[in-house]
């Protein structure tokens, strides 16, 4: 299924049942009265969260989604059903927002969450609500009132522990076939990965974290050169962000410069990316043997004055993975269990 993380709907809540005019006929009753009743109130829209869906695909094809209306009241007092319900399954990570407006509703960040994205009409009110001492027999009623109608833009962001971020060829997705059993396209040739991929990387029994390959970054993304920033949104929510670049290449342009250049890019993107914390990673050391490695990535560090964690690994032959696998698990355990003392305090 072709990957999808953006789409627009249009929502509508059921409009609100009238109320009833009615007044009670029965032989033998003399001086019935009015019993117009209540009408329903229409059905809310909601937004569901579904952790079988991975995707805004199935939005390509069903754009609008409607609630029922509730029925309108009637005689002997009888209030009229109230409108179903509405409910759209989403994926995990989807945010909601208002495109007239510009208000965001709300995220679907847990199974099973649900978010209203439309409420229903109230109901009119019947005849018999009117009747008083002095209106004996009140002909008023009230109208249900109309639904909400919005007009909704969904944007997916995945939801992982940990993202890959680096230049077209950098081995990100060769990575992440290594450690996991993501089986994303690997090619010798720039944006081989057109969408992202998620893969679950185990360490151990019960241990285990989320990794997410976007594509790769050039110089000019901002601007939409290559594939732009449009899959950067999915590094919002990752904890931690490795930073993969390749070594020196025959163009004669340098790890480190290639590294300031993806750095300048996630500053245009703004904060929330800029903020997660990064470590840098050299790649397809196999190439150049363990001294060379060793220089290069000395080299490295000291261009770029680099005061984080560093590794240096290679996807093909799998030396380094492992340990760097490791680390981060014991990074994002380490964090957990920070976020746990802080919420206790």
């Amino acid at each position: 299924m072709k990957f999808v993380d953006e789409a627009t709907i249009t929502v509508e809540a059921g409009d609100g049942g009238n109320g009833c005019v009615s007044f009670r006929r029965e032989k033998y009753v003399p001086f019935g009265g009015p019993d117009g009743g209540d009408g329903g109130d229409g059905g809310h829209v909601y937004a569901v969260a579904d952790e079988e869906i991975n995707t805004l695909a199935d939005f390509r094809f069903t754009r609008r989604f409607a609630a029922k209306r509730g029925e309108n009241g009637r005689g002997a007092n009888c209030t009229g059903a109230r409108g179903d319900d509405c409910e759209i399954p989403m994926p995990l990570g989807t945010a909601i927002q208002d495109m007239d407006t510009g208000e965001t509703i709300g995220e679907l960040m847990t199974p099973g969450q649900r978010v209203m994205v439309a409420h229903g009409g109230w109901h009119g009110i019947g005849n018999a609500r009117y009747k008083s001492s002095t209106n004996r027999a009140p002909r008023q009623f009230t109208p249900g009132k109309p639904g909400d109608r919005r007009k909704l833009r969904l944007e997916l962001k995945l939801l992982a522990d940990v993202g890959l971020a680096g230049m077209p060829n950098a081995g990100k997705s060769s990575l992440i076939s290594a450690v996991s059993a993501a089986r994303p396209k690997v090619a010798d040739y720039p944006f081989t990965t057109l969408h992202p991929n998620l893969g679950v990387v185990s360490v151990g029994p019960a241990e285990s974290f989320v990794m997410v390959d976007v594509p790769g970054l050039i110089e000019g993304a901002a601007d939409g050169v290559g594939l732009g920033h449009q899959f950067l949104r999915h590094l919002q929510r990752t904890r931690l962000i490795l930073h993969l670049v390749e070594p020196e290449t025959a163009s004669g342009e340098t790890a480190a410069e290639r590294v300031r250049k993806i750095d300048a890019e996630l500053k245009q993107y703004g904060d929330e990316v800029e903020s997660i914390p990064r470590w840098l990673v050299l790649t397809k050391i196999d190439v150049l043997g363990s001294e060379l490695a060793a220089e290069e990535l000395s080299t490295l560090v000291a261009d770029l004055q680099w005061t984080g964690p560093v590794y240096a690994i290679s996807s093909h032959s799998g030396e380094g993975t492992e340990a760097l696998m490791r680390d981060i698990y014991s990074h994002l355990k380490a964090a957990d269990t920070t976020d746990d003392d802080e919420t206790s305090a």
